[in-house]
């Protein structure tokens, strides 16, 4: 049994006759009639009386009827909606992003993927980055947002999105507000308020505190962009942020400023794991970041 003998019991049905049937079918009406006798033979019951002048349905004809055409109808939409999904009109995508992501591209990005693609419904999460490669890892996230340098090549593809570096932030009565630039061993020091753990960038910074020779005094760790500002201008410690959130601070009450060996960037990137399927909504996506950004055309697996 397949989908087209339920059809055409339902169509004689419909018609009340195998011959109007198979003309609205466009098949002949041996073919029909073979058809209905197959389906009675597999389903082992009577569906229709023959021997009136017009067709009449069995008990069991009007059960299978009923449930015929809700299975038609629910293959019927079910097909629509494949349409929708290979047309790249409908789908689901999750992804996962670190809080900072908000004050980049990102923003603008999804604003204008979701008037291109209404139907594609997507799912943010925020977390750290060692959170979301973790979320890509193990398939609750279909996509992530991450410092790129913790990435596996192994376990990733990856697509560069925002390169930053960044900066200190002090108060303008700090006494480093005299340079123009800050070399990075000026800072041993300076109590930090630093990057939670589960962010790539706590690493970032921890290593080149121990790269120019001294471990920094932690006054605390969050992972709230705000709260970090906000002790700065009390001047309970220094911070280290991307430069494109530097540029929307109040200048008047804190200030921002270069450093030097080294230089730390934040190194945005979208990745997704190798080797695994990608529904269709998130190659279209990921094809639109690319575009966006003005990279490389993505070779999907």
């Amino acid at each position: 049994m397949d989908i087209r003998h339920l059809e055409y019991f339902i169509e004689v049905v419909r018609q009340g006759s195998f011959s109007k049937a198979a003309n609205t079918l466009n098949i002949t009406q041996p073919s029909i009639s073979k058809m209905i006798k197959c389906l009675e033979e597999d389903l082992g019951v009577t569906l229709l009386y023959r021997q009136t002048k017009h067709l009449e349905l069995t008990d069991a004809g009007h059960a299978v009827l009923e449930r015929a055409q809700q299975i038609v109808s629910l293959f019927q939409n079910l097909s629509g909606d494949l349409d929708g999904v290979f047309n790249l009109e409908k789908g689901k995508i999750n992804i996962g992003l670190p809080p900072i992501a908000s004050s980049t591209i990102f923003p603008q990005i999804f604003g204008e993927f979701n008037k291109a693609y209404p139907g594609i419904n997507i799912q943010l999460f925020e977390f750290g980055s060692k959170r979301v490669e973790v979320g890509v890892h193990e398939g609750s996230l279909d996509v992530g947002l991450i410092c790129s340098n913790t990435s596996k090549p192994d376990a990733y593809d990856l697509l560069p999105m925002v390169k930053d570096p960044l900066r200190i932030i002090i108060p303008p009565s700090h006494p480093l507000a005299q340079y123009s630039t800050v070399d990075f061993s000026m800072l041993s020091a300076e109590p930090f308020i630093l990057y939670n753990e589960d962010f790539s960038l706590h690493d970032r910074i921890m290593e080149a505190c121990a790269a120019t020779g001294f471990e920094p005094q932690i006054i605390c760790k969050t992972s709230q962009r705000e709260f970090m500002i906000r002790m700065v201008e009390a001047n309970v410690g220094i911070a280290l942020l991307p430069g494109h959130i530097c540029d929307e601070l109040n200048k008047t009450s804190i200030l921002s400023l270069p450093l030097t060996n080294p230089e730390i960037y934040l190194q945005l990137s979208v990745i997704w794991k190798k080797d695994r399927y990608l529904p269709f909504a998130v190659r279209k996506w990921l094809t639109f970041i690319a575009r966006y950004t003005q990279l490389d055309t993505i070779k999907f697996q």
